[in-house]
Parts: C-alpha cells; structure tokens; sequence
C-alpha cells in the first residue's frame, strides 16, 4: 500500500493504518531501534510505541514521507528508552562510539536555548550531505543515523573495516571544516 494511503487510514482513525505500517515498515523501524538499544526485545517495544505515537500524532501531522517519519519516531522512542536505561546501569555499546566520534564536530545540544541552532546545524548536515558523493553520504547515514557498527558498514558496502573507518574520519573532517565555514562550529 501506498505511503499516501496508509496516511489517510490514521487520519480516518481505521486500525488498519497500524497493520498496514507495520507490514511495510515493521522491519525498517526495529532495525533503527535494535542499532541503537542492542536488544531484540527492547527494540520490539519502541517498534510498538513508534505505532502507538504514529497513531497519536497522524490527526495533526500529515507527513509527505512515511519511511523518514516513523525513523524519526522510532529513534527517539530508542534514545529515550537508551537514556533511562543508562540512568539504571552505565555501559557501553554502539551508540556511545558514535556519539564520541561525532562531538569533536558537532556542537552539544543540551542547552534549551540551542534548540534553534540545533535546527540550523541539522539543516546545515542535510545541505552538507547533499553536496558530498552519495556512497559517501549513505556510509556516513549508515553510522550516525542508523547507528550501524564499521562492520556491519563494511560489509553492507563491501568495503573493508579500515576503509570505512578512513572514509567516515575524512568525513567527519569534511563536516567540520563546512559547519565552520557555516559559523555552526
């Protein structure tokens, strides 16, 4: 079924939009949240909530694009969830390294008064994407949105480890030196 279709089923308010979604997106959204929470059973219950909180929100958003949408939700149910599980036990895990990696080039969000440079600084990586090679731009997606580890990266793309880590470093340079010439960093 259409995305446009699946949309105007939550608008009608017809239980069929959470059937309908998680046939076309169930194993997209647990693959985001399993990247991030490392646990199956977890991963299964953001799934869940991200229909749920799908559901909630689709009488007054209307999204153009259903796959990037329900990624959004499904990530922060994951880093939510991610967070109140650090806040029980510290450990370590995937998400961790990323977050590492990348806060040498992009700057803390923590503060509520950043929210609207956060924003610019997120419009600011999607332009910065958009003007580097594709394959270079999806390995980049692949760890810091999709949370994928170098392996899983290197396989996907048939490189090796040591070249995805080479390309996400000049990469993650690539960035700083733009969100600097942005005034971003």
């Amino acid at each position: 079924m259409e995305d446009e279709k699946i949309v105007d089923l939550y608008w009608r308010r017809d239980e069929n939009a959470i059937r309908e979604t998680a046939g076309k997106y169930g194993g997209y959204c647990r693959t985001v949240a399993y990247h991030i929470l490392e646990d199956a059973q977890d991963a299964e219950e953001c799934v869940s909530d991200t229909w749920m909180r799908a559901w909630n929100s689709m009488p007054t958003n209307r999204p153009r694009l259903l796959a990037p949408y329900l990624g959004k939700l499904t990530r922060w149910i994951s880093l939510s969830r991610l967070r109140e599980r650090k806040s029980l036990k510290r450990g370590g895990g995937e998400l961790l390294l990323v977050l590492d990696e990348l806060a040498e080039v992009v700057p803390s969000g923590e503060d509520v008064e950043k929210r609207l440079e956060m924003k610019e600084l997120a419009q600011a990586v999607r332009a910065f994407l958009g003007r580097i090679d594709e394959t270079q731009a999806q390995v980049f997606l692949s760890r810091y949105w999709y949370i994928a580890s170098v392996a899983e990266i290197a396989e996907k793309f048939g490189f090796t480890e040591s070249k995805v880590t080479a390309m996400l470093h000049r990469t993650r340079t690539a960035l700083r030196r733009y969100l600097k010439e942005e005034g971003l960093c």
